[in-house]
């Protein structure tokens, strides 16, 4: 019975063996055609060779296995050194296998189990050996800030002129948008001692259709993104389908609840569910209005409400009833074409916004104008709109802004002193084909722009991409932060993160570089763009600063969760176009994007401390996919309607990340993120850090990866063992001048501290859901309030939820005080 099962063991041994060889055997001979690794198609001939050799001579198929495992071993090596990643895809497979073939029964020969086995037990030995070794290797840079700049302090902060150093005001806290607290209760050697004080639920939560990858046929994308903001003893926030909520900052008691009630055909439509904060102002005295303190936000139905701050009744002189409508001047807007996610900029009696424009759908999208309204009354003051001339106007009640040309969607950042607002912009639509994009949008596309606040006159514009054809539009407004010049003078900088992960460090006053932080023009590829388009032969490249930008991708850098989906990732990357960051897309092959569209620094930008003048950013690591393909091939086919702009339905046909209709254009786009199979990504980790940059001496202080698998895995399930892998992350971070960084973000839904000397893990939380959203901190009745929102993300398919939670020092709350 002993031998009939152990024949039947070696019989089933060999099948899956000789299957696997067959797999790795053709693929590999695919891969070495394309000019890539010889190592597959041998290891599928050996495999091959065992198998059929293990029925009659088992003593040989284990030497040859044995081998095999031997030679995949100094190859791992030899590929990627002592990378436990890299090692672990190459080398777990084979040894599974391996560690397979030690069972008695299997392949057994006519000696003793040592003398069958000894070739692969010393070959597993020897592979395991190396991933141990490999498990001690650091992915970090290890670094400390000094003690001196720890201890800074006195440096001034402009943007922070006003505002009590326990409220919260503005998106990043200040409009300068450093995301400082200089709150200093929770400190590294305390925080461990966080506990939750109080957690509130808003009741917004996912409807049936919402919550997956963004697209028509898919549903639509629910973030709860928002970053509250804290005026006084109140907080205040929006949720995605845009109810704006007002709580007691010491307890979380809802003070009042508004739903503005977005109209059901713009919900229908809307890919993104989202709204990352709302605005508070307080009108002028010289100004008379019965509702003196707002809060602005957006609605999902493209209209900005106004709210009285202290009962969330709508302002009724503002606008219609408290609402302002943004279709206006923009002529024909189909629904889910036009909507805002971030809070607008609010100053000087004007609330300026642009919003997000449907990606890829056409060449004639409504206008990416800016727009500044009179904050009172809601009364258009001025547009900014680069096809106009003059590109600074105020169109009457039958005007129409200029179509098509670059938005800006991030939150705006404001020099209040200069009376500038920075604006980021993207593209001129769409985003992978620039063949009708006209001079006026080529110049003011992918930039950092200043307007003046309350004029709307353009003060100067600097450019982060020429003619870009990847999406890297400027996610979010710049950060302001004072740096010392070379003779002793403070010059008043800002810091503008990209999609790219690089850093601009320029002069707020003037949009020129700051000395010593220069810019240069480097070549990037060509070769390959679509005929009726161009490409700009250099871009712009910081050449001072330190650098998130991931290097370009290799063969060897591919991955996976075997050998075999591996070795299909490989293929992928010899058969698509790419010769380094910039590869124009290509008509008819895809292209590898990397960095991609959803950055390596998103929408949450980065943090500054402005008295350490230490910077810090969170990265993702993904790249993308994109291929043209002519459009007759789908129009003649029927497969995309043909559409002219009016209506609806054609363009619903598009979808944000996977088909780019481009109507009016002639191709379409296929892109997605490059994922094998197993939908597991072609690129192995590190896939998030976080990053400490010194501005004063321009290096990176220190780097860890952030984030594990715990609940990313294979076919997007998710449980998973907590690897750390670091991990994709959404959503930004803050830091205190207790010397404390905070961050959610990442996919395995952790609020985390970090000690801002070193980047080590001080303390962690799990969230309910994910925490897609930039942390905040602010101070009530003597207590230091940490406060993050943790309602996942769809496109990272994180948990979904609807809460609101805040940590303090062992729990305690504080105590409110009436208004």
């Amino acid at each position: 019975m002993r031998e009939t099962n152990g024949r039947l063991l070696s019989v089933i041994t060999s099948v899956l063996l000789a299957l696997v060889g067959l797999f790795l055997f053709f693929g590999g001979a695919q891969l070495l055609f394309l000019g890539g690794s010889w190592f597959y198609v041998l290891a599928g001939g050996v495999m091959l060779a065992a198998a059929v050799s293990g029925l009659r001579k088992p003593k040989l198929a284990v030497g040859l296995y044995a081998a095999l495992l031997l030679v995949a071993t100094v190859w791992s090596l030899a590929e990627v050194g002592f990378d436990i990643w890299g090692l672990e895809v190459r080398l777990l497979t084979l040894l599974g296998i391996g560690a397979w073939l030690l069972l008695p029964p299997v392949w057994r020969g006519t000696g003793s189990w040592l003398s069958d086995k000894l070739p692969v037990l010393g070959s597993v030995g020897a592979a395991t050996l190396v991933l141990l070794i490999s498990c001690f290797m650091s992915y970090s840079i290890d670094g400390t800030v000094p003690a001196d700049r720890m201890m800074a302090q006195g440096q001034p902060d402009p943007a922070a002129d006003g505002i009590p150093d326990g409220d919260w005001q503005a998106y990043g806290r200040t409009v300068g948008g450093d995301r400082y607290s200089p709150l200093a209760q929770i400190t590294p050697a305390n925080v461990t001692k966080l506990r939750r004080a109080w957690t509130t639920r808003t009741g917004d939560v996912e409807q049936e259709g919402e919550g997956t990858v963004a697209g028509p046929d898919q549903g639509h994308e629910f973030n709860l993104e928002v970053t509250p903001i804290k005026v006084d003893n109140t907080l205040y926030m929006c949720t995605p389908h845009s109810w704006v909520i007002a709580l007691d900052a010491a307890t979380g008691k809802v003070k009042w609840k508004f739903d503005p009630h977005p109209a059901a055909a713009d919900l229908a439509k809307n890919v993104y569910l989202a709204c990352r904060g709302v605005s508070y102002y307080r009108i002028p005295d010289e100004i008379q209005t019965s509702c003196r303190t707002r809060i602005y936000s957006p609605v999902a139905d493209v209209r900005m409400v106004a709210l009285d701050a202290e009962t969330g009744k709508p302002c009724e002189d503002f606008g219609d009833h408290g609402f302002i409508s943004l279709r206006e001047y923009l002529g024909h807007v189909p629904h889910g074409f036009h909507f805002i996610t971030s809070p607008p900029l609010v100053a000087k009696n004007r609330l300026i916004t642009g919003g997000w424009i449907f990606d890829n759908q056409a060449n004639f999208e409504p206008s990416g104008a800016i727009r500044g309204f009179d904050a009172t009354t809601g009364e258009l003051a001025w547009a900014w709109d680069a096809g106009h001339q003059p590109e600074t106007w105020k169109p009457g009640p039958d005007d129409v802004l200029t179509r098509d040309t670059p938005n800006a969607w991030g939150v705006y950042t404001a020099d209040l002193n200069l009376g500038l607002v920075y604006i980021p912009t993207g593209n001129a639509p769409p985003d992978n084909w620039g063949g009708s994009r006209r001079p006026f949008d080529d110049a003011t596309s992918s930039a950092t722009i200043a307007l003046d606040i309350v004029t709307g006159e353009r003060r100067w514009t600097y450019q982060t991409v020429h003619h870009d054809l990847w999406d890297m539009d400027i996610p979010s407004g710049p950060s302001m932060v004072d740096l010392p010049g070379a003779n002793g003078e403070t010059i008043p900088a800002l810091v503008q993160s990209t999609k790219r992960g690089e850093f601009f460090v320029l002069d707020r006053r003037t949009g020129e570089t700051v000395p010593g932080y220069p810019v240069a023009e480097r070549r990037v590829p060509t070769a390959g763009a679509a005929p009726d388009d161009h490409v700009s032969p250099t871009q712009p490249f910081p050449v001072a600063m330190p650098s998130l930008t991931p290097p370009d991708l290799k063969e060897n850098d591919m991955w996976g969760a075997t050998l075999l989906d591996q070795m299909i990732c490989r293929i992928q990357y010899r058969q698509s176009a790419y010769e380094g960051q910039f590869t124009p897309p290509h008509v008819g092959q895809s292209t590898i994007v990397y960095p991609a569209f959803y950055g390596v620094v998103d929408w949450q930008g980065i943090t500054i401390d402005p008295q350490r003048k230490i910077m810090l950013a969170n990265a993702s690591y993904l790249p993308f996919r994109i291929r043209l393909d002519r459009r007759q091939k789908l129009e003649g086919a029927g497969i995309l309607p043909k559409w002219n702009g009016q209506g609806d339905e054609p363009a619903a046909k598009g979808d944000a990340l996977a088909v780019s209709p481009d109507y009016g254009t002639p191709y379409i786009a296929f892109t997605s993120p490059w994922l094998n199979p197993l939908q597991i990504p072609c690129k192995g980790p590190v896939w998030g850090t976080l990053t400490a940059i010194d501005l004063v001496t321009k290096k990176i202080v220190w780097q860890h990866p952030v984030g594990t698998t715990r609940d990313t895995g294979p076919f997007r399930t998710h449980n998973n063992l907590p690897l750390p892998t670091g991990m994709y992350n959404i959503g930004g971070n803050i830091v205190t001048r207790g010397g404390v960084v905070f961050m959610g973000a990442t996919a395995d839904d952790y609020l985390r501290a970090f000690d801002l000397a070193t980047g080590k893990v001080l303390w962690d939380d799990r969230l309910p859901a994910g925490g897609q959203a930039t942390p905040m901190s602010y101070e009530i009745g003597g207590r230091q309030y940490v406060v993050i929102a943790a309602g996942g993300h769809g496109g990272l398919g994180t948990r979904s939820g609807d809460y609101i939670i805040a940590y303090t020092l062992d729990g305690q709350q504080g105590t409110s005080t009436p208004q």
